[in-house]
This record gives C-alpha cells, structure tokens and sequence, in this order.
C-alpha cells in the first residue's frame, strides 16, 4: 500500500489500537488470574486454619499430637507451607515439622470481620508467604493459630501464564492485523474501481463512469457523470454562442468596410483601419474560443505515431525537393490526450514551417517522457535550414509576425500552434538544431494506447 492511503491509515490505526487493547488485555488477564491464585490459597489456609482450630478445641491441649494437617507440604521443610499454634504472650506450644530455622511473625493490626488477620511475609529462605492468623479461645486462656502458604510458586505461575498469554495474545494480534489489512484492501476495492473508471473516462476508453458501487460512494459516481454531462451541454452552448458572435459581428463590420471603401476622406481612412482591426480582434478571440471548447472535451485521445506518419506523406507531396524521415519509435509510445484534428493542425504547421525553410532535410522523433505531473509525449522536428536566432525564436511565436515576407503566408500559423499548445497544457520551444537549422520540441500530455484514429497505411 501506498503511503498516505486510506487503506494504509486504516491499517495503521486498526494496528495501533489492537496492539493497545492486546497489551491491556494480557495484563488483565495475568491480574485477573493471580487474584483468583491468591484467592484459592487464602481459602485453602482457611480450611487448614478451621481444621486445626477443631483439633484444638476437641482436643483441649495444644501441646496434643493429634493436632496434625494431612497435606505432606507442611512435613516438607522449606516447602513455605507452615503452621504453628501459641499463646497471646508468644509462647509456642505446637507446629509443623515443616517449620526448621525460621519464626513465625505474629500479626499486627485490625482483623477480619471474621476473626482472622492477613499478612505477606518472606521466611528465612527468601520464599514468599501468605500468612493468616486467627485466635481461638479456650477456657481461660486464648491461642494464636497461624498457617502460611507458599506464594512464590503463584507467582511462578502467574509469571508463566503472562507469558504465555502474550504469546497467545501476539499470535491473534498477528492474525487481526491480517484480518484488518485484507477487509481495508477489500472495502478500498470500490474505491479502486471508481477510481479506473473516471480514469478510463479521462483516457477516452469510455463516456461515463459505469459500473455498480456501494451506498457511500455511489452518489459520487452519480455526481462525476452529472458533471461531464453538464461539462458537455456547457461546451456545446459555448461553440453555439461563438457561432452566433461571429454570424452577429461580421455583418456590422463588413458594412463599415465597404462604406468607408466607397467614401474618401480622412473619416473613411479612420473607419476602415479601425474596422480591419476589429476584424482580427474578433477573428483572433473567436479562434481562441473555438479551439478551448474544441479541446475542453474530456475522453479524447489520438494515437500520434499515425497521424505524424500520414502528414509526413503529405509533406511529400507538397514539398517533394524535402526528405522527410520519421526516426524509430518506440512501439509502447503512448498516444495523444486531444483531438486528433488539433493534433492534425499543431503538427502539421510545424513540419510545413520546417520544409518551407529547410534546404533539403527534416527529421521527425517521438518520444516519451516522465513530467512532474505526468508522462509527456514529445515531437522532435528538425531542419537543416538558416534556423533563429534567440529574438527571432521569440518574435515569431507572436499572432501575424513573419520575418521573411517572400515566403508565402500569413504568419498565422505559429501563432495558432501556440494557442492549440497553451490550451492542452503542453509546451513549445525553439532552439538550434543539431542539423544546423531549427528544433522544434513540442510536449503534449498522453493518453493510454487504444481506440483512436486508425494507422496510416
């Protein structure tokens, strides 16, 4: 996945909060477990502590033997599993064999509701014990019942299923985050398809987005076909009131022409002039009218290869004292975004410009190259004639502007070449040639092979 993307951002998120809610999740449990441990011990030294407490009343005497747990832990030396029974005053009179080399502590504070007190302590050994006591009376006299368990053999356990658990917990994390990448990349899916089908619409292949979507994206499928249609029905007004200006306008300077025409005098010669330059302001605003609806149509693409290759034969026959060679081009060459009749014009001023001042040669290459924006296609044109110098590379891209008034012309050329270049976005540069005239380098933005005009034969 890309950088930035929404499936990526999806992941990330949906990665970083699992990690969270798994950690939090596997020190809940390990917490969780180790109270239900500590919980079972305390009841199992209760049940040992109200086991020797009924010795001990039915006994009488608790110096007895028969005061005695079954559970081997407490015969066990070291074991943590401890018990012992004494008097108010400290006094001991009866304990576990397990109790070797240590002293029981005797706990201080407030106890249970239920007469017992609860304390952790470490024996003599380094083991940690849960320790409670309870004090039964007897006659006159009151005994302190202690019983420890061994609490480092929890935490061993509990250290153990905290790592278990978060291996457990990794290896669904690892699992989830799958899950999370394929149900992104799945979701992203329409997202995708919309996103090939307003492209296919941009390249020409088709004139609408198609296709079915779901709830949240469908409206924007909608909206975007809205948009072209009404791109469309914009453009086709715009050619139809371009039409009406022009039938509306060169009516009323016509007239005004052939009236100053028929008087003389220094009114008529005002007249006149002023009307000629209406007429090429119109004439020059209209032309740039038409050539941005002409190219304001999104889906159009011609494949360049031929529309160059037809023109070059054309060439041939207008200028047969010029040899007009097309280099290799690369069968992957991509085509040109545009309409193939301005493409027609852009190119084929270029190379009746480069025949009429070449003394004998022309060459033609296609290319293709990385923009910052996009691919670009670039028609390479040169000649072997006089060239430009850097001014006149400048001057002559200017509406009218011919620096040789014996070749035939109107000087207009150029000048349309430029306006169909600016309004397609391209560019259109004039430099030496390496076959000592001029190079032509036009760049054009491109389109995806397909469809078309078709090959020159």
């Amino acid at each position: 996945m890309r950088k930035g993307s929404i499936a990526a951002s999806l992941f990330w998120l949906s990665a970083g909060w699992l990690i969270v809610a798994l950690v939090t999740t596997g020190f809940l449990l390990t917490d969780l477990y180790s109270r239900a441990l500590d919980r079972s011990l305390s009841e199992t030294l209760n049940f040992h502590i109200e086991s020797l407490a009924g010795a001990l009343l039915e006994t009488g005497d608790p110096q007895s033997q028969a005061i005695a747990l079954t559970d081997p832990r407490f015969g066990r030396p070291r074991s943590g599993w401890y018990w012992v029974i004494r008097d108010v005053d400290g006094t001991l009179y009866n304990l576990s064999p397990s109790v070797v080399g240590i002293e029981m502590p005797d706990i201080t504070g407030p106890a249970s509701p239920t007469g017992r007190a609860s304390t952790v302590m470490d024996d003599a050994f380094g083991t940690s014990l849960r320790v409670i006591e309870r004090t039964v009376t007897l006659g006159p006299r009151s005994y302190e019942i202690a019983v420890t368990g061994n609490l480092s053999e929890i935490l061993e356990l509990v250290g153990d299923f905290r790592g278990q658990a978060f291996i457990v917990l990794g290896a669904v994390g690892v699992m989830l985050a799958m899950m999370s990448f394929i149900v992104a990349r799945f979701a992203m899916r329409p997202i995708a398809r919309l996103s090939a089908a307003i492209e296919s619409v941009r390249e020409g292949d088709s004139a609408a987005v198609t296709g079915s979507y779901p709830r949240e994206i469908a409206p924007l499928a909608e909206e975007v076909n809205e948009l072209l249609r009404s791109n469309t029905q914009i453009i086709e007004r715009a050619r139809s009131q371009v039409g009406n200006l022009a039938h509306g306008l060169k009516t009323p300077i016509a007239v005004l022409r052939n009236e100053a025409a028929a008087t003389q005098g220094a009114l008529a010669s005002v007249v006149r002039a002023e009307s000629d330059k209406m007429s090429t302001i119109v004439g020059s605003y209209l032309e740039r009218a038409r050539l941005t609806a002409r190219t304001a149509v999104v889906g159009k693409k011609t494949n360049a290869v031929a529309i160059i290759t037809r023109l070059i034969r054309v060439m041939g026959k207008i200028h047969p004292e010029v040899s007009v060679t097309l280099q290799p081009v690369d069968p992957a060459l991509p085509w040109f975004r545009g309409d193939e009749s301005d493409l027609e014009e852009i190119a084929g001023n270029l190379l009746d410009n480069a025949c009429k001042w070449s003394t004998g040669q022309v060459e033609v290459r296609l290319e293709a190259e990385r923009g910052e924006v996009g691919s670009n296609l670039v028609i390479r044109i040169d000649d072997n004639g006089a060239g430009l110098s850097e001014q006149d590379a400048h001057k002559v891209l200017r509406r009218g502007v011919r620096l040789d008034e014996k070749t035939p012309g109107s000087g207009l050329g150029l000048d349309i070449v430029k306006e169909l270049v600016d309004v397609y976005g391209g560019t259109l540069t004039l430099q030496r040639s390496a076959l000592g005239g001029l190079l032509v380098e036009l760049r054009l933005p491109t389109a995806r092979q397909g469809g078309g005009p078709p090959a020159a034969g």
